[in-house]
């Protein structure tokens, strides 16, 4: 138990990372997250713990929990995502989904969005659950929603006359990630993953390895630590996402080089990132303080990862 308890730290941590914004603790964040994990095992009701937490998405799940908790960074990161092969905002493809289930009537697709987004934190009914909360993490949120969308307006549909147009195929939600076919289970990626991940650490300069560590480590937020370096919290923000972004593109580099063919290497930093980090000799915690110390910085040691 021990061992998933760290695996769940290690997807909030990196979630954390992905959207920095995001007002949601550790425990709210677990709570979801069982909650999230009951509502998979009434579809797969022998899906274990351990198989759960090696196919969800860990930055969707984060995300929808914040949303939940009504966490208002959250509802904008939600508004900013992007969806399918046209790199639409989920709220212009929900546009689009509108259009198609009633065209030409302008009114009702503003009332069909309207009452989507009214529903996604209240339930329809007594007893039912809101729609955001019938999200299980084992696919996508984005595309998820586009479909919830489409089926909960088709099922609200009275007349059996109304015909609705089909989602093209390739904006389909995609099926749940299987072990065997998206699961990159072969011990030989992840060895290959930690040596990427590792010779990725060698090619940080100390500020990106001090920023690093700040959010890692010692689990600052983005706005403590704007305050602590003396800088704008946007600059902060600038600087986590092009520090992600070199970081991806190392890996993913490294990894096909490898010969990789997986769509993404997601899985593989859930679950090898943050060993990484901890045995680097670059991130431990005497090498972080000795970076503090050069840049005359003090941070308290009790929130710090040991």
């Amino acid at each position: 138990m021990p061992r998933l308890e760290r695996q769940v730290d290690l997807l909030y941590h990196f979630g954390r990372l992905q959207l920095p914004r995001i007002r949601l603790s550790r425990e709210q964040f677990h709570r979801h997250l069982e909650r999230m994990y009951e509502l998979a095992r009434h579809k797969l009701a022998s899906l274990e713990k351990k198989t759960y937490l090696e196919r969800m998405y860990g930055v969707d799940a984060l995300l929808a929990a914040a949303c939940l908790e009504r966490d208002e960074p959250a509802w904008e990161y939600l508004f900013a995502a992007r969806a399918g092969q046209a790199d639409q905002l989920l709220l212009d493809a929900l546009r689009r989904r509108a259009a198609r289930l009633f065209p030409g009537d302008e009114e009702r697709q503003e009332s069909a969005l309207a009452d989507f987004w009214s529903h996604l934190l209240a339930p329809e009914s007594p007893g039912s659950l809101p729609i955001l909360a019938r999200y299980d993490a084992l696919r996508p949120l984005v595309p998820w929603l586009i479909r919830s969308f489409h089926n909960w307006h088709v099922s609200r549909l009275r007349s059996p006359q109304e015909r609705v147009e089909s989602l093209p195929d390739e904006e389909l939600l995609p099926p749940p990630r299987s072990e065997t076919e998206t699961l990159p289970n072969s011990e030989h990626w992840h060895e290959v993953f930690r040596e990427a991940a590792s010779c990725w650490l060698l090619t940080l300069g100390e500020d990106d390895l001090l920023l690093l560590g700040l959010r890692w480590r010692y689990r600052l937020s983005q706005r403590e630590v704007a305050q602590l370096l003396g800088v704008h919290e946007g600059t902060i923000s600038r600087r986590i996402s092009q520090l992600r972004d070199r970081c991806l593109d190392y890996l993913t580099q490294r990894l096909e080089q490898a010969g990789w063919t997986g769509e993404d290497i997601s899985v593989l930093l859930y679950q090898e990132m943050g060993q990484v980090l901890l045995e680097s000799p670059r991130c431990s915690a005497r090498a972080l303080a000795q970076l503090l110390t050069r840049h005359g910085l003090t941070v308290s040691q009790d929130s710090s990862i040991s």
